[in-house]
Parts: C-alpha cells; structure tokens; sequence
C-alpha cells in the first residue's frame, strides 16, 4: 500500500518539476526571440529601407527644400530598367514621373503623356524636372514597355518644396 502512495507523490511532485521547466523553458525562449529582434536583421521593423522597396526615389529626399531645375533618380529592387522600345518583358520595364497627380485607378491603361506625366521611356534612372515654386509631390510608377503600369503598382513618392526657380 506504501508503494502505490509513493509512485502517486511522486508522480505529481515530477508533473508539478515538469510544468516549472516547461515554464523557464517558454520564458528563456521568450526573452532569446525578444532580445534577437531587437538586432540588426532580427525580428521584424516597421522601417522600410530603400534596398527592400521594389522602387526607390533616391534623390530628392522627401520634405527637403529644393531649387529647380531638380534632378529626380529612382533604383529599383527585383526589376530590371531597360528601354519601352525593348518591350513587354517581365520583370522589366522603364519609370515615369507623375508630378502632382495620383497613381492612375485604372492599371490596365497607358500612363498619359502631358506635363504632369513625365516618360522616360529611354532606359534612364534620373531626369532633370523644372518645377515652378512651392510645394509638389513626385511619384515614380514603373511601368511595362508598352507604357501600361505594374499591378499592383511598383512606385515611390517624394514631397518637396521648390523655394528657388533658376532663371
């Protein structure tokens, strides 16, 4: 009779180590995963660099004064810039400039051609914009050799102030 009672406290006295363990064992693995995120290339952040973006304005940096004429570049991450006259190809296409306009809502159309709709259908990643005075927002949208954008939409935007115009 002794034995059974024995085996029995001992069971729960081994149930009750086992569940101790289990709990510093959770608390460890909590703390390793909370101390590895806050690492460079640990966890998760809500930063985006420009190296992860599929398309990046690089210049200008965005709520930055700037005089015109203004030179606007992009890079882009997992697309390949080639000239419009080269094709739909994909993964591959060439920039366009929307200047103070949104992304247009229909995707399946050609990007306009007009003031606010710079092309750069000749392969470039940087282009030169006269900008009158105040504030203007620049959206790059890469787009296909046939001038159709990207969908979902492959762009970057920058807000700048023009607060001095070259004669």
């Amino acid at each position: 009779m002794v034995f059974p009672v024995l085996l029995i406290v001992q069971l729960f006295y081994c149930e009750e180590y086992m569940k101790i363990i289990s709990k510093v064992l959770m608390l460890m693995v909590v703390v390793a995963f909370v101390g590895c995120a806050g690492q460079p290339g640990g966890g998760s952040t809500a930063t985006v660099t420009s190296s992860s973006k599929a398309l990046s304005i690089t210049t200008p940096a965005t709520l930055t004064n700037v005089s015109s004429p203004l030179q606007v570049c992009m890079s882009t991450n997992g697309y390949t810039v080639e000239p419009a006259k080269n094709g739909v190809n994909p993964g591959k296409g060439h920039h366009h400039l929307l200047i103070d306009v949104p992304i247009p809502s229909d995707l399946s159309k050609s990007i306009a051609k007009d003031g606010n709709h710079v092309h750069m259908g000749d392969g470039s990643k940087c282009k030169t914009l006269n900008l009158s005075k105040g504030q203007h927002t620049i959206t790059a949208l890469f787009a296909q050799g046939n001038h159709v954008p990207y969908n979902p939409p492959v762009s970057d935007a920058v807000t700048v102030t023009v607060v001095h115009v070259a004669p």
